[in-house]
């Protein structure tokens, strides 16, 4: 029997992280569960990633990737067993990710074609692969969830309300998040220090720095510090008024909440990797080249950005919420 006609199918979906590249799975997982009448979903993710996935509406079961204690993989592989599943997706297209799915010996394994993962060797892995030729990861991620069977697209990102951690302002602020997974991909914090005084000076705004435990921004004095936990930076998203971020995990947050403000681009592309849902405005400097290489160095295109462009764009978001 075809998995298109299955009722109460059991899905495993892998997406391991990270932040960003979870949010970007949320609609194609929402598309699986509301398709398959009755269906049981699992999704396998690192465990500082499940946060992001509490109360989802459309995830039945989270199983954890645990590497944090002796015996760890071996629970996970024994959770895995123990569902039968019918089919898995392998989002992530990684050559650990598609080990996992495996491991879980579902009926069949959907991946995308070896020429979009970044190891091909997870292909061996799959039943069935899938040539997206969507721009932006959701829209190929929704494909790849259309080809194991999805016959309804949800552009939809259930999220947790987070929990206050930390003084925020009590009024409107700007938040921002300066880090980045790749250094080439941050904005100079000698940046934000002029774009946190002019927020300040000229609108009475202050520009609040989250940062993770044990980070600080003290480069930044302008700047308010607001130390959390991913809870926490969800919370702060939900209360800012404005934000400005870069290609990672906070700004695509941003994005799927629908905040207003501004998104700073370099070497990566911002039409397959930008703010979705288009409430965010993206910044890119006109000769930035697209490499997508792991720079240990501010990208130069990124510095050019220039702090008065940023602030002014923010003023107009800010003005249109009055």
């Amino acid at each position: 029997m075809s998995i298109h006609s299955k009722d109460n199918a059991r899905i495993l979906v892998v997406r391991l992280g990270a932040m960003g590249d979870v949010l970007h799975a949320l609609p194609a997982v929402a598309s699986l569960k509301h398709s398959f009448r009755g269906a049981r979903l699992s999704w396998l993710v690192k465990p500082q990633w499940a946060p992001l996935l509490e109360g989802n509406p459309f995830v039945d079961r989270l199983v954890l990737l645990r590497r944090d204690f002796p015996g760890g993989l071996y629970r996970t592989w024994r959770d895995l067993r123990a569902e039968g599943y019918d089919f898995a997706v392998d989002f992530q297209g990684l050559l650990q990710s598609a080990i996992w799915a495996s491991a879980a010996h579902p009926e069949r394994i959907f991946g995308f074609h070896s020429s979009q993962l970044r190891e091909r060797a997870a292909g061996i892995f799959y039943s069935a692969r899938t040539l997206a030729d969507a721009a932006h990861v959701v829209d190929r991620n929704l494909q790849l969830a259309a080809a194991a069977g999805a016959t309804s697209e949800l552009h939809t990102f259930p999220l947790p309300p987070g929990s206050p951690e930390g003084q925020l302002p009590e009024r409107d602020f700007v938040l921002a998040s300066p880090l980045a997974g790749w250094r080439s991909k941050q904005w100079p914090l000698e940046h934000y220090a002029a774009l946190a005084t002019r927020l300040r000076s000229e609108l009475g705004v202050p520009l609040v720095l989250n940062t993770p435990p044990g980070a600080a921004f003290s480069q930044v004095p302008d700047g308010m510090p607001h130390c959390s936990t991913l809870a926490g930076l969800i919370h702060a998203t939900r209360r800012a008024t404005a934000v400005v971020g870069v290609d990672s995990g906070p700004l695509h947050l941003a994005a799927a909440l629908g905040k207003p403000g501004v998104a700073i681009f370099g070497p990566t592309d911002p039409a397959r990797n930008g703010p979705y849902g288009g409430t965010l405005r993206v910044l890119r400097s006109p000769g930035a080249v697209t490499t997508y290489q792991r720079g240990s160095q501010i990208d130069e295109s990124m510095r050019l950005v220039a702090p008065g462009d940023v602030f002014d764009a923010l003023r107009t978001s800010l003005r249109c919420l009055v």
